[in-house]
Formats: C-alpha cells, sequence, structure tokens
C-alpha cells in the first residue's frame, strides 16, 4: 500500500529535503525512522526539494509498504524516535499511484523579513535594516501573476525541463513586527523564491523600478536578477493535493 506522511520541519541542521551524499538531510532522518520503526528498508518520495535551511510547516512524502500498522500509533513512536526539529503530523492512506511530488497541484511558500534587531528571529528570519517600500514591491508582485516563464529565477545548470510556473498569489503583508511574502503556484523552480524575495526587495529599496523588474523575468537571465535571500527566513507552509488522493479511510 501508498502512504502520505505529512509532516514539519525546522530546516537550521539540515542541508535541504533531499539526500545528499555527504550532508543530513530532512530525507534521510526520516527514511531512517521508518526502516528502523517498520523493521524495512523504506524509501520515501517528497513533495518537492526544500534547500538547506529552509523550513516546512507542511510538508509531505509518500512510502510504500505492505506491512500492517495502525497509523496513529506509528505516528507516535516516529515523534518520539525523530529528531525535535521534526515531526509528523499525520499519515494518510492513499490511492496506489498517488504521487507526493508529482500529483502535487499547489505549493504556499512565506518569506520572513524584520526591519531591526530581533534576539528571537535571529535564526528565523531576515533582517533588512533599510526602509522599504512595500507598496511598490507590491505593485511588483502582482506582476508575476502575469508571466509564466520565470527562468530569470531559476537556480542555473539544473536539470528542468521547463520553467512554466503558473503564480496565483504574491503579496507583502505586516504581520505584526514580521513582513512577510506570500506566494503559491503550481510548481518552484529551484532557488526560485529566494530570488524572487531579492529581486523584489531591490524594487522595495529604489534600486529597480517597476519597469526594470518586468524586463529581469522577460529577459529569462538569472544573472539579471537580484540576489537569493537567505534560506533561514523561507518556509514552505502548504502543498495541496486533489482530494481523491486520500481514500475515504486516510
Amino acid at each position: 500500500m501508498r502512504y502520505f506522511i505529512e509532516l514539519s520541519y525546522n530546516g537550521e541542521k539540515y542541508h535541504g529535503w533531499q539526500n545528499q551524499p555527504n550532508a543530513i538531510s530532512v530525507q534521510e532522518v526520516v527514511e531512517k525512522a521508518l526502516s528502523i520503526l517498520l523493521r524495512s528498508k523504506i524509501a520515501v518520495v517528497g513533495a518537492g526539494r526544500t534547500d538547506a535551511g529552509v523550513h516546512a510547516k507542511q510538508m509531505y512524502a509518500h512510502f510504500d509498504t505492505d506491512l500492517q500498522f495502525d497509523r496513529s500509533e506509528l505516528t507516535l513512536k516516529l515523534n518520539s524516535f525523530l529528531p525535535k526539529d521534526v515531526a509528523i503530523q499525520h499519515i494518510h492512506v492513499v490511492t496506489k499511484d498517488a504521487h507526493a511530488r508529482f500529483d502535487a497541484t499547489g505549493r504556499t511558500y512565506e518569506y520572513w523579513i524584520v526591519s531591526e534587531k530581533n534576539p528571537f528571529q535571529n535564526q528565523s528570519a531576515h533582517t533588512v535594516y533599510k526602509k522599504l517600500n512595500v507598496d511598490l514591491m507590491n505593485l511588483a508582485a502582482k506582476e508575476l501573476v502575469k508571466y509564466d516563464d520565470f527562468k530569470s529565477f531559476s537556480k542555473t545548470h539544473t536539470d528542468v525541463k521547463t520553467y512554466i510556473c503558473k503564480i496565483e498569489k504574491a503579496i507583502w503583508e505586516q504581520k505584526n513586527e514580521l513582513l512577510v511574502f506570500t506566494i503559491r503556484a503550481d510548481r518552484f523552480l529551484r532557488n526560485m523564491v529566494r530570488a524572487i524575495v531579492g529581486t523584489l526587495l531591490d524594487v522595495g529599496l529604489g534600486k529597480l523600478s517597476i519597469t526594470d523588474f518586468k524586463k529581469i523575468i522577460e529577459s529569462r537571465d538569472r544573472n539579471n536578477a537580484g540576489t537569493s535571500v537567505p534560506g533561514k527566513a523561507l518556509y514552505l507552509t502548504a502543498v495541496t493535493y486533489p482530494t481523491e488522493t486520500f481514500t475515504t479511510n486516510g
């Protein structure tokens, strides 16, 4: 049978989600915990690749096994076994061909910014001391939904076959001491959100105009976009699937 694990993690100590030859990943610790508890070699496939230091408030991964187990009991055992910075929320029964990555219809990210030194946000938000023109940043963000090719914001030398993404939402909002950028799309390219945020910050700092921002998108050249912001302030907050992915007893 195929199962979806719904989990969250603080990515500070991990070299991203995906297994790495010489660095610890979230995928590695989840696979190890499952394999030990189920006494069988278990491989998991995640909904996407979060970069080093990036966090997830909601991530999904699927695994296959013929072993019988109580899902609630296994969830409790996993949470006892896993490090404190990785938590399992649910184990779902899904259709046999459901795929955590390819069946996802939407993903939402947040990027957190603070404007002054904050000892409680050092490892969870990016500090920008200079005054930002948030209204201008939101005008630029609105332009994103008008385009579908985001090669300008993609990490170079990747193995992707297409740079087409459908962005449904992109907005900056002040939430108490945090300035939060929320972006939702059907898919994201490697490093895409961090590159978009870095470029929008250049708009907010007066380094780029709205016209400049649009020209960067249309250029399809990563060299024209802004610097990627640190991963520590990026959060995968939601992954969505068609309702039929989950079985009635899942």
